[in-house]
């Protein structure tokens, strides 16, 4: 499948069956974030892999997993990321999308549903996961296989420019703007 077939053939999964995310699934997904690029090739992330009862329980207290049996929380180490010297900007954030988008894309490609967390409570998740305070969660990607009986209807056109879309015109420009 291309990437283009991939990334039209992803959407967004809010409900989950209770069949677990199988290894080999799990470590793709995971090879999919150690290949992402990253600023200078800096490597700040560090992905916290939940599973179990108790650890999905625990990013419960601060975020709505959707009932899916694996969730991801994507943090961002500040001590390594890279940072732009002209203005001192650090890549925490840029470099964790690059890491989640990988890892969701992998996921659709392995016929796995996702969703990209961000309305969460950062406070309760460093809490619950004991975070140090260098390590600073960005995101958390939920994934699992769709309860079919809950997928959206999707209309093969979704992509195209209607007015769910915009045209590329208003989100590209050439030489200027």
């Amino acid at each position: 499948m291309s990437f283009l077939d991939i990334a039209k053939k992803r959407y967004t999964v809010r409900s989950y069956t209770s069949q677990k995310v199988e290894q080999d699934k799990l470590d793709q997904i995971l090879e999919a974030a150690h290949v992402a690029p990253t600023g200078a090739n800096c490597q700040p992330q560090h992905l916290i892999v939940v599973q179990s009862e108790e650890g999905l329980a625990k990013i419960g207290k601060g975020a709505n997993i959707y009932g899916a049996p694996l969730a991801i929380i994507v943090c961002s180490n500040h001590d390594e990321a890279w940072k732009r010297p002209f203005d001192g900007k650090k890549l925490t954030d840029i470099d964790a999308s690059i890491v989640t988008d990988h890892m969701m894309m992998e996921a659709t490609d392995l016929g796995l549903g996702s969703v990209w967390v961000c309305y969460f409570k950062p406070d309760v998740i460093r809490k619950e996961f004991d975070l140090p305070d260098n390590l600073e969660p960005v995101n958390i990607l939920v994934i699992g296989y769709a309860d079919t009986s809950s997928e959206p209807v999707l209309s093969p056109d979704r992509h195209k420019e209607t007015s769910f879309r915009k045209p590329l015109s208003k989100t590209v420009s050439y030489e200027h703007l």
